[in-house]
C-alpha cells in the first residue's frame, strides 16, 4: 500500500530541514518516506528525526539514474517531493516518473526553464494520469502566487484588477538557489526558446487579459526604491491569474524587490551584473560555482533572524486594498515549511478537481493559505 508522502532528498540541507518538519506535522497514522541513493545517510536522517521526537519515516531507496527505481519510488507514494536540484539537471526523472504513474509532486524550483520544458513534456501526461505537477512551492513562488490569490478575494468579482508586489526579505540564499541561478544566467537564450514554445503550444484564455510589467522607480507608497524582478514569482502569478475567473476580465501584476536606499538597489543590479556576465563562458562559471556549495546553509541562529514582507498593492473597479504576507527566514525555514504544508495539503485536503502541470493557487488555493496561516506565516489585510 502506498504511503501518503515521500521525500526525494532528505539528505541535504533544505532536505533535511523538511524532513524535520514532515516529522513532527505528518498527521497521526498516516505515512511517509525519505528516498535516495544512500540508505546509510537516510537511516541517520530517520534516527535523528526520531531522536527529536517525531515521526521516524521508512526507507526507499532510488537513483535518478535509474529510471526503474524512479518509477517505483512513484508508484509507492501518493505525494512526491524532490529537493534534488538544480532541477533542469537532475529534476526530469521524478517528474516523468509521478506524471506517469498519477502521483501528486511538489518541488521548490525556482528555474523557468524547467518548469516550461515539463510543461511541454508532461503536462498532457500527467492531466491523463491524473498527477498534479506542482512546482515551485517554497518562497519561490507560494508568497506571491498565494498572496495575490488571497488579495484578489478581497476585491470584487468581474471588475479589471491591478495589483503591485514589493517584496523585502532578510536571509541568506541556499547554497542550491545559487547554483540554479548562475545556472539559469547561463541558458538565456535556451530558456527564451523553451518559453517561447510554451506559449505557442498553451495559448491564452479568450475573452480576458492578463498582463505583468514594471520599471524601475519609486517603492511602495512612494517609499524607497523598487526593482522590478524578472524571476519565476511574476510567471507563476501570471499562469494562476489566466486559469482563474476571479481574477477578473482585465488583470495585471507587476513584481518588485523594494529598497529602502538607492545605493543597496544599485549594489544589487551591480552584483547581478557581475552574476550574469560570468556565468556565461564556462571558466567563469565554473570559479563562481566553487563560491559555495549546494549543501551549504546558515546555522539555526542566523536562520532565526530571517524574515520576509511581501507587500500587495491592489485595485478592483472602485475598491483599493494593501495586503501582506509575511514570515521568518525564507531560504530555509520557511521554504522548508512551505513545502511540506503543500505536500500535506495535497494528500490530505479536499482540493479543486484539476491536473497536470498547475500552479499553488490553482491546485490548492485557499486549503493551503489555511494551512500557512496555521502554521505561522502571515496573510493579512493591512
Amino acid at each position: 500500500m502506498p504511503v501518503d508522502v515521500t521525500l526525494f532528498g532528505a539528505t541535504g540541507f533544505t532536505g533535511g530541514l523538511t524532513a524535520d518538519y514532515l516529522g513532527s506535522h505528518i498527521p497521526k497514522g498516516k505515512s511517509w518516506a525519505i528516498a535516495g541513493r544512500n540508505a546509510s545517510k537516510l537511516k541517520a536522517v530517520a534516527d535523528r528525526i526520531e531522536k527529536l521526537g517525531g515521526v521516524a519515516p521508512t526507507i526507499i531507496e532510488a537513483d535518478i539514474a535509474d529510471a526503474a527505481s524512479m518509477e517505483a519510488l512513484a508508484e509507492q507514494t501518493r505525494v512526491l517531493i524532490t529537493t534534488v536540484g538544480p532541477y533542469l539537471q537532475y529534476g526530469e526523472p521524478a517528474v516523468r516518473a509521478c506524471a506517469e504513474a498519477g502521483t501528486h509532486y511538489v518541488d521548490l524550483t525556482g528555474e523557468p526553464e524547467f518548469v516550461d520544458e515539463m510543461w511541454l513534456k508532461y503536462h498532457e501526461i500527467a492531466k491523463a494520469s491524473g498527477a498534479k505537477i506542482v512546482h515551485a512551492c517554497g518562497f519561490d513562488s507560494i508568497p506571491y502566487d498565494l498572496g495575490v490569490l488571497f488579495t484578489v478575494e478581497q476585491l470584487p468579482e468581474d471588475v479589471p484588477i491591478s495589483i503591485e508586489g514589493y517584496v523585502r526579505a532578510g536571509g541568506t540564499a541556499s547554497g542550491g538557489t545559487y547554483h540554479s541561478a548562475i545556472g539559469a544566467f547561463s541558458r538565456l537564450r535556451q530558456a527564451s526558446r523553451t518559453a517561447s514554445d510554451r506559449r505557442k503550444a498553451e495559448g491564452r484564455p479568450a475573452g480576458r487579459r492578463v498582463r505583468g510589467g514594471g520599471k524601475i522607480g519609486r517603492g511602495a507608497r512612494g517609499e524607497g526604491w523598487a526593482l522590478p524582478l524578472p524571476t519565476i514569482d511574476p510567471q507563476v502569478v501570471l499562469r494562476s491569474a489566466r486559469s482563474l475567473d476571479r481574477y477578473g476580465p482585465d488583470f495585471s501584476y507587476e513584481h518588485y524587490a523594494h529598497f529602502k536606499k538607492l545605493h543597496m538597489m544599485a549594489g544589487t543590479l551591480a552584483g547581478a551584473g557581475v552574476l550574469l556576465a560570468g556565468s556565461q563562458l564556462p571558466p567563469t562559471r565554473k570559479l563562481l560555482l566553487k563560491l559555495r556549495d549546494q549543501g551549504d546553509g546558515p546555522t539555526e541562529e542566523k536562520r532565526a533572524k530571517g524574515w520576509f514582507k511581501l507587500l500587495l498593492i491592489a485595485k478592483g473597479g472602485d475598491k483599493h486594498v494593501t495586503t501582506q504576507v509575511s514570515g521568518g527566514d525564507p531560504g530555509y525555514t520557511e521554504t522548508a515549511k512551505m513545502l511540506s504544508e503543500s505536500a500535506l495539503c495535497l494528500a490530505f485536503d479536499k482540493l479543486p478537481d484539476v491536473s497536470g502541470q498547475s500552479t499553488t493557487a490553482v491546485a490548492m488555493g485557499d486549503a493551503l493559505i489555511r494551512r500557512l496561516q496555521k502554521a505561522g506565516i502571515k496573510f493579512e489585510v493591512v
